[in-house]
Order: C-alpha cells, then sequence, then structure tokens
C-alpha cells in the first residue's frame, strides 16, 4: 500500500491566509480553498497531506514583546516537526514579520534567522523516512501603505534584498529555492497580504514544486 506523503507550510499569516486588510480591527481569513496551501492540497490530490502552519504575526527567531513571544518561530518549529512528523516535504516562507521596524533587523539577519531555522529542520528526526526536502520561499517585496504602513516603516529596501541571500541559504542546506517576488506582488491595500489570484498562482507553483521533491 502506497504511503501517503505530508507536506508541511510552515508560515505567516500569508500561509495562514490573511487577506488584505483596511484596518488594524479586521479578522478575516480566506477559506480552505482559497488560500495557496489549499490550492495546492487540490492540485496534490488524495496521495498528499497538506498541513497548514500559518500563524499571523510569526517571525524566523524573534521574540515579538508586543505581539507575544510565540510568534517566535523558532520556538516553535522543532515541536512542530516532532508532531507532524514524518515529513516529506517542508516549505518554509517566513521573514516579512522580521521587516517591522520595532525589529530594526538588516536583510542579513533575516536570512541569518531563515537558516537557523533549516538547521533545526536539518537536525530533526523523520522517524523511518529520510530527511524532509526543504523548499524556501522568499516572500515578496512589500510596500509600506494603508493601515500596516507604521508598523514596516523602512522595511521596502531590505524586503528587495532578501531574494540573492535566501538562495544563499537554501544552497548552504541543499534546500530548493523560490523567489515568490517573481510571481506574485502584495496587495496595494496594505503592503504586506495577498490578494486571492497571488494565492492561486502560489498554489499552483508550490504543488508543481511540492509534487517534484516527493517524487
Amino acid at each position: 500500500m502506497t504511503k501517503m506523503k505530508n507536506v508541511l507550510c510552515f508560515g505567516d499569516s500569508n500561509t495562514f491566509g490573511t487577506p488584505p486588510l483596511a484596518s488594524l480591527e479586521e479578522a478575516r481569513r480566506y477559506d480552505g480553498k482559497t488560500r495557496w496551501p489549499g490550492v495546492m492540497r487540490k492540485i496534490l490530490g488524495h496521495a498528499w497531506h497538506v498541513i497548514e502552519e500559518g500563524l499571523p504575526g510569526r517571525t524566523t527567531i524573534r521574540d515579538d514583546l508586543i505581539e507575544g513571544t510565540h510568534k517566535n518561530g523558532r520556538r516553535y518549529l522543532a515541536a512542530c516537526l516532532e508532531s507532524h512528523r514524518p515529513l516529506d516535504v517542508i516549505v518554509l516562507m517566513l521573514g516579512t514579520n522580521d521587516l517591522k521596524a520595532r525589529f530594526s533587523a538588516p536583510p542579513e539577519d533575516i536570512a541569518a534567522g531563515v537558516d537557523i531555522l533549516a538547521g533545526i529542520i536539518a537536525a530533526t528526526p523523520n522517524l523511518d523516512r529520510p530527511p524532509a526536502k526543504l523548499l524556501i520561499a522568499c516572500p515578496p517585496p512589500i510596500r509600506v501603505v494603508g493601515c500596516l504602513g507604521p508598523l514596516f516603516a523602512g522595511g521596502v529596501e531590505k524586503s528587495q534584498a532578501l531574494p540573492p541571500l535566501y538562495e544563499a541559504v537554501a544552497r548552504k542546506h541543499g534546500a530548493e529555492f523560490l523567489d515568490t517576488g517573481k510571481l506574485i506582488e502584495v496587495s496595494p491595500v496594505d503592503g504586506i497580504h495577498y490578494e486571492a489570484e497571488a494565492h492561486l498562482i502560489l498554489g499552483q507553483v508550490f504543488a508543481e514544486r511540492v509534487q517534484a521533491l516527493g517524487g
């Protein structure tokens, strides 16, 4: 009997499916068919189990003293990996929230956070299966606009500098790399989140890449 393959999607609000926000008071989420992990699930079919681990506000390795230290991806990743193993593919897409002005993190430090997370993934036993294949996705460049603009002041140039740094991290760990900024753009409404059309594109591309990685 063929084993079902498992893919873990570890990310932030754009993995969770938060739509563009007109105000900070909004609390919405795209439905399962619209957000990109759901699009990917439909394409991959019954042979794959898609695990959605998107948390709004999640950073790579930074404690957020305003929104909560649980937003630190490093604090949860090992437990997440162990609770969902065995895993065949992991899609890691983080770094947008590290661009917040409160962190004052240069692009190199954001990429270093991804490097640390990739190291945790590599060090986590995967039960009876080989180590999971890792796909590191660099988020698209942000815009400073709308209700989220003040939170991300000074982040545009930093976000534009991330792709080659992420690619170097992927190369170091023998992981696959995807520059999502070549595929989609953030919404002009809040400069951070994706319109439904962008989720559709991402889901289609991720499905193709995950299927290739999973054999």
